[in-house]
């Protein structure tokens, strides 16, 4: 199949995201302000890699916002209300599983693509409280981003083709792949308990601990606490968050993780993002990006941005990775789609081993419900 052809195909499935037709809101809602609510969203995506000697091509679902559906259920009472989440992927084959040699099947469900199932209670006045399956406190700090280009230009990127493997210069698929190289260190969804402050002057303190309850085979303990930050300056956006965590392993050893992100937007329609971080005796990166959104056609806004990645020391002393992405977005509101295509290319050296430079093609069309 050549690459026309494969972009050709590519743009038959962004089209299903156009003809979509736009579904009317899922939500009963009861006498006493109560509602439960169905939602999701489908997200279908064209992938090309090549890792410098060979490319591959596959039809997967975009990592960075993958397909899913939930149900949410809300109750407020005297003082503050009540809500439970519930949210599972449905294990379509992940843009971040895909290598150059394997091929994840099309549809495999287990338990681990379940996102939330999720008990809360917010008391208004003292802050609200969640016992699941659910985001910890640092879910999303490393991720302050006012652009429309989520889908495939943000701190993420991983998301895009975290599983293919750099090639050495000699021709050699080596072991490190991008996604051990290129970390945001962000936060993920386990099972805990976990406290957000109520916000004074735009700021919310958060904390939580937990478990990998969906994984039979990590019994490790998970801390972690997040400052968040969000205000509106007469039309100006600003939003940061600074956080921590800590990852006890069974076997007695600990991982601590520091970072953070910032992101502005100006009424001009400018947006820019950066986030950094660093492990503990294991790496750190810096993270830019630059965008801009503006409304050019009638049926939706058009979102354009660049970013940059620079890593240094994630699994070996003297490693260099670096990735630099452009990716543009429209939405189309009728049909509450977004259509996308984003373009990056990865870099790693290590000290005595020379890689060739990758790239990647992400290509697709996100339809929510």
């Amino acid at each position: 199949m050549t690459l026309q052809t494969k972009i050709t195909s590519a743009l038959a499935l962004a089209a299903v995201g156009f003809a979509a037709p736009a579904a009317a809101e899922l939500k009963y809602e009861n006498q006493s302000g109560g509602s439960v609510k169905i939602y999701g969203q489908f997200s279908p995506a064209y992938q090309y890699f090549d890792d410098g000697a060979q490319s591959k091509s596959t039809f997967v679902d975009n990592a960075n916002s993958n397909s899913r559906v939930g149900l949410l259920l809300l109750q407020p009472y005297d003082q503050g209300s009540f809500s439970f989440k519930f949210e599972t992927a449905f294990g379509l084959r992940s843009s971040d599983a895909v290598t150059i040699n394997t091929t994840p099947d099309g549809v495999s469900w287990s338990r681990s693509n379940l996102r939330h199932i999720d008990f809360a209670f917010d008391t208004n006045s003292y802050g609200k409280i969640y016992v699941g399956q659910g985001s910890m406190a640092t879910d999303g700090v490393a991720e302050s981003d006012f652009s429309g280009t989520g889908m495939t230009t943000y701190v993420g990127i991983s998301d895009t083709a975290g599983s293919f493997a750099f090639r050495t210069s000699t021709g050699a698929l080596s072991t490190v792949t991008i996604g051990d190289v290129i970390s945001s260190l962000d936060g993920g969804r386990r099972g805990r308990v976990r406290y957000d402050s109520p916000t004074f002057s735009g700021f919310t303190v958060s904390v939580a601990a937990g478990q990998e309850i969906l994984s039979q085979t990590n019994s490790d303990d998970y801390y972690d606490a997040a400052l968040k930050y969000a205000n509106d300056f007469g039309g100006t956006k600003v939003t940061g968050a600074l956080g921590f965590s800590r990852r006890d392993l069974a076997n007695g050893t600990k991982t601590e993780d520091t970072f953070g992100s910032a992101a502005v937007r100006l009424q001009s329609g400018l947006n820019f993002a950066f986030a950094a971080g660093s492990r503990k005796n294991d790496g750190d990166y810096t993270y830019i990006k630059a965008g801009y959104d503006a409304t050019f056609f009638d049926f939706g806004e058009t979102s354009f941005a660049i970013d940059y990645y620079n890593g240094n020391d994630f699994g070996l002393v003297g490693r260099k990775s670096k990735s630099m992405g452009i990716g543009v977005n429209q939405d189309i509101d009728s049909i509450s789609t977004q259509v996308y295509l984003g373009y990056r290319e990865y870099e790693l050296s290590d000290p005595t081993v020379a890689y060739q430079d990758a790239s990647s093609i992400l290509f697709g069309a996100r339809w929510k419900f």
